[in-house]
């Protein structure tokens, strides 16, 4: 699918997430380090952990608000919201006020307002492209994603580290730039929506009950069920690049180090293997997912978990910058190998009418995924950080064994239709 047939929403999206999720990725990886630092690393774990599990709760919403009331309105006002946080984020990093826990409300506040505008933007890629492109085109959106999380790190660590006010204010403009687009520039999408009325007004404990009601008929979807128990086993790994990592990077490095021609300190090296993970997925990931596509589904995840399950023993027992970046290849092959085919898989047996609470339910991978993540910094303080990668890479492999019974229980389905 050629980019002058995209419709105009994936454009405008396509071009302000980019400089959104690259000005994001300047602050965020460096927040649990933060918060163990300031908070201490238990204490920053259980409250991550409590982040992560109103964001999973309120998560729920965003699929069945954007398949009632439409993609475009739940796009707006996710945004809406990760500006208003942001602002209490910077004022809560200012000298004047510097508190921690104020920025944990702040990023809990974020991860809210992601929650709703994942399974709505999701939804609309699948509204608007024809299946057999879906996956090159979520694969084109994670490249997008992963040439931020190669430049927003390395930027970080120069610019965030010595200026966090500034570098909040920056995502501050730039978010407000990409509201203006998504209200002046896109259209309606959800099926459910277009040549209707709007929807009637209903309090918030009625939604809450008609959503609940919808979800609990999603979640009798076996299939379906399997898939999310899967990706959260998955996830809970692909999080710690976020969480453990950078901790036992700091743990390991010294003050400063030697790496070729430069000196650099933990931050540096954490910034560094980061954008080496972002740069392998977003210079291979359509490659790749081309490539991956001449080979059963199942295989794939299976090879994919396998994967990550060396890539974490690897990576827990590295003690220089060289270790570190060989653990984040194996690493990052992991990751690469299923980009596209996971929404692509959620697309595929969805309800057209119940896509966005489909895409929004399959968002509790990353959402649990996320509450288990901070419980691992948490038990490294009781068992070790080695003992920890072995627990989290066993888990992979459990992960594995779930993908391999999915696609099996998926083709048993179409054999018997």
């Amino acid at each position: 699918m050629r980019y002058s047939e995209w419709d105009v929403n994936l454009k405008v999206r396509l071009y302000g997430e980019a400089f959104v999720d690259i000005s994001f990725w300047m602050i965020f990886p460096f927040l649990t380090l933060y918060f163990s630092e300031t908070l201490g690393r238990t204490t920053a774990g259980i409250l991550l952990i409590t982040s992560q599990l109103i964001t999973a709760f309120t998560g729920l919403l965003g699929g069945f608000l954007a398949d009632k009331f439409g993609r475009k309105r739940m796009l707006i006002v996710a945004i809406s919201g990760e500006i208003m946080c942001f602002v209490l984020f910077a004022f809560a990093r200012s000298s004047l006020i510097n508190s921690p826990l104020l920025v944990l409300i702040a990023f809990t506040g974020v991860s809210i307002a992601g929650s709703f505008y994942q399974p709505a933007a999701q939804a609309m890629i699948a509204d608007v492209v024809p299946e057999k492109h879906r996956a090159y085109v979520f694969s084109i959106f994670f490249t997008m994603l992963n040439i931020a999380v190669v430049v927003g790190p390395l930027l970080g660590a120069v610019l965030y580290i010595n200026y966090p006010v500034q570098s909040v204010i920056v995502i501050i403009i730039l978010e407000s730039i990409l509201l203006l687009a998504l209200v002046k520039l896109t259209h309606e999408t959800a099926p459910s929506v277009l040549g209707k009325e709007p929807a009637p007004k209903q309090t918030i404990g009625a939604v809450l009950k008609e959503q609940f009601a919808s979800y609990k008929v999603v979640l009798r979807d076996k299939l379906f069920l399997m898939f999310i128990i899967a990706g959260i086993l998955t996830m809970q790994t692909i999080m710690q690049i976020d969480m453990l990592f950078p901790i036992y990077i700091k743990e390991v490095i010294p003050t400063t180090v030697n790496f070729l021609t430069m000196t650099l300190n933990a931050e540096q090296v954490f910034a560094i293997t980061l954008a080496i993970n972002g740069f392998i997925v977003a210079l291979t990931a359509i490659a790749v997912t081309k490539w991956m596509s001449r080979y059963k589904e199942g295989l794939v995840f299976v090879l994919s978990c396998i994967f990550y399950a060396v890539g974490l023993i690897i990576f827990g027992s590295s003690i220089s910058v060289w270790q570190f970046i060989i653990a984040m290849i194996v690493f990052s092959i992991a990751e690469v190998m299923v980009v596209g085919f996971q929404q692509s898989f959620v697309a595929r047996i969805a309800p057209i009418d119940n896509r966005a609470m489909y895409f929004s339910a399959s968002g509790l991978r990353n959402t649990i995924g996320r509450v288990i993540a901070p419980l691992m910094v948490t038990i490294s303080v009781g068992i070790g950080y080695f003992p920890t990668f072995v627990v989290m890479a066993i888990l992979a492999l459990i992960s594995g064994v779930i993908y391999h019974f999915v696609f099996k229980m998926e083709q048993r389905k179409l054999t018997t239709e």
